[in-house]
Formats: structure tokens, C-alpha cells, sequence
């Protein structure tokens, strides 16, 4: 989607020019189904491990095109953001390939640390059973066969028929990184709590209104109390009701306090809209990226960070240049 043109040309009228490259990897259900029969076969987060492949291209052939391959940053947004700090949390942190580090900095625009289940999970299940039972392969032996077998296209209809990112469920995916005891050893935020993670220097940040677009389409929620429902059923499966009824009366049930926020009273499309917005994108955004700036800096404190925001582009910890990490 990213055309790095623009941004190689400023860093060479800069007089700091880098090399772009963009890696392909798999997506939705083709790199991150979920299931017991995906864990055992040993096929979970393809995706991550696409990423990880590029990476390692990176490192044997950027030499001839120029570039060093112990100045690599990696860069992503939304999901992309998410694939950054899981690389860093890839196999408990080790970035080492053939004795060297894959990178040395990393930047997350509008996403980083996305707790997750295990790929096996009771949620993870449904989603593999459901696309199994789109695939018409609900009666064969081995089904992860089944799916295999199929073409491209009966693939991709059967994988889509779980929910998607604009859909009701929202931010709480069907295809998304699972930790699986290998790949991802844990969910990223308790590896990045243990200090497993590779600690290079970042630059994270996210947007104001980032939940906006995520709320668009649960009309029907109406009340706190339906609002209280809808997180307890899609977000927090282990939290008591009393838990996320204290949550949601930490926003205002006023629509000139919710997400799109210096609004007022506009683009309250339903009647929580605004609300469920800013809880959105506080859970989804905001609050991961508060976590893994703290847990970093308690942990790392040599290690520099940097926030970046519409209104902000500061070092976090230290006032070392941003330079530093090109």
C-alpha cells in the first residue's frame, strides 16, 4: 500500500538516503489461523515468519544494492506497527541471524503490544472450525489437509467467512498473531514485561481519534449497559461484569467527550458511538503504547525511545537525536 519514493527522495535531499524495501507476507487466514490443528502441524503465525524471511533476504542481499545491513530499521503501520513489536518479540527476543542483528531500530505508527490467547485457544477454535465448515471440509479426516487442497480462491471464501476488522467484533480479531510456545512464546505484553524482547531504539506513536472508524457499525448499542455487554462478549471474556461496568463509567456518557474528540456534539452517529470510540482506541492504541513505554523505560532506561503524536515528536527517555537509530 506504502510507495517509499516520496520518502527516499527526502532522505536524499536530506543527505541521509536510505533504502526502501517493502515485504510481502501472508495475511488473515493464509498467515494467521488459529487452531489445535494449526498448532500441532506447527503452522501458526506465517505471517510473522514471512516478515522474519524478509528480513533475513535483507541481511544477505542488501549489500548489492547498496545498502548496510547493520543499519536496518524496520517501520510499520497499524497491523504493520503490530508485526514491528512482535519481530522484536520474536523467539523471546532473539534477532540474531547468522551472528548479526536483523535490525538495530524499529518505528510503530498507531499500534504495538496486542495481548492475545493461545493460537489454541476456544476463540481461536471457533474461527478455524467456522472457516473449516465454509470450506466444506468439515467431514474429512485431517481437515488442515482439506483446506490445503483447496484452490486460491475457495480458500480465501471460506477463510473470509469470519468476522473481518469493519465488521461488528471490530478490533477483536479473527486473524491476528497468537502466541503458540515457539514463535511467540507468550502474549506480547508478558514477554515484553520480562524483558523478551529486543530492546533497540523506537519511535511509537498513535493518532487522536484512532477508535473512530472501529465504531461503526454496533448501532444497536444504545446504553452503558449494552455498551458493558458488548466489551464483556468481544474483549474481555475473563473480566467480571463489575470489572468493565467500572471501565465504561470512566467515560463520560456525553458525546462531547467521545472520539472524534474537540467535536462537540457532532458525528454522534448512535447514541454510545462517540464513547465506544474512545474506548476503542484507548484499548486498541493508546493504553498499549503507555505500557510498553513504561515497561521499556523501567527495564531499558539506556535504551532511547521516542513519542510521536500529531502535536508531538519527542525523546522519551533521553535527549539522544533521533538519528541515532538510521
Amino acid at each position: 500500500m506504502y510507495d517509499g519514493a516520496s520518502l527516499v527522495e527526502e532522505s536524499i535531499s536530506d543527505g541521509q538516503p536510505i533504502i526502501w524495501v517493502a515485504v510481502n507476507y501472508r495475511i488473515g487466514g493464509f498467515g494467521f489461523m488459529p487452531g489445535k490443528e494449526i498448532l500441532a502441524d506447527g503452522s501458526s503465525n506465517l505471517g510473522l515468519l514471512d516478515q522474519r524471511l524478509g528480513l533475513q533476504w535483507v541481511a544477505d542481499n542488501i549489500a548489492a544494492f547498496g545498502g548496510d545491513p547493520t543499519k536496518v530499521t524496520i517501520w510499520g503501520e497499524s497491523a504493520g506497527a503490530i508485526s514491528v513489536l512482535d519481530q522484536m518479540a520474536l523467539y523471546d527476543g532473539n534477532i540474531t541471524y547468522k551472528g548479526k542483528p536483523l535490525f538495530r531500530g524499529a518505528i510503530m505508527d498507531s499500534g504495538s503490544i496486542v495481548p492475545a490467547d493461545p493460537v489454541d485457544c476456544p476463540k481461536g477454535q471457533v474461527v478455524y472450525n467456522t472457516v473449516v465448515a465454509a470450506a466444506g471440509c468439515s467431514a474429512a479426516t485431517d481437515t488442515l489437509t482439506c483446506l490445503r487442497d483447496l484452490d486460491y480462491t475457495d480458500f480465501l471464501n471460506a477463510a473470509n467467512a469470519v468476522p473481518g476488522i469493519l465488521s461488528y467484533s471490530s478490533v477483536a480479531l479473527s486473524y491476528f498473531p497468537r502466541p503458540d510456545g515457539t514463535v511467540l512464546t507468550a502474549s506480547p505484553e508478558i514477554l515484553v514485561s520480562e524483558g523478551k524482547y529486543a530492546a533497540v531504539p523506537f519511535i511509537i506513536g498513535d493518532q487522536e481519534d484512532e477508535g473512530t472508524i472501529f465504531a461503526l457499525f454496533q448501532d444497536n448499542i444504545t446504553t452503558s449497559a449494552e455498551l458493558v455487554t458488548y466489551l464483556q462478549k468481544y474483549f474481555f471474556n475473563h473480566a467480571t461484569t463489575a470489572e468493565i461496568t467500572a471501565l465504561v463509567a470512566t467515560y463520560p456518557d456525553n458525546a462531547s467527550d467521545g472520539s472524534p474528540f474537540n467535536t462537540s456534539i457532532l458525528w454522534e452517529l448512535y447514541p454510545e458511538f462517540k464513547r465506544l470510540a474512545a474506548i476503542l482506541g484507548d484499548l486498541t492504541f493508546t493504553l498499549t503504547r503507555r505500557l510498553f513505554l513504561e515497561v521499556h523505560t523501567s527495564l531499558r532506561p539506556d535504551v532511547p525511545t521516542w513519542v510521536s503524536s500529531p502535536a508531538l515528536f519527542t525523546p522519551f527517555s533521553n535527549s539522544r537525536s533521533s538519528q541515532d537509530i538510521f
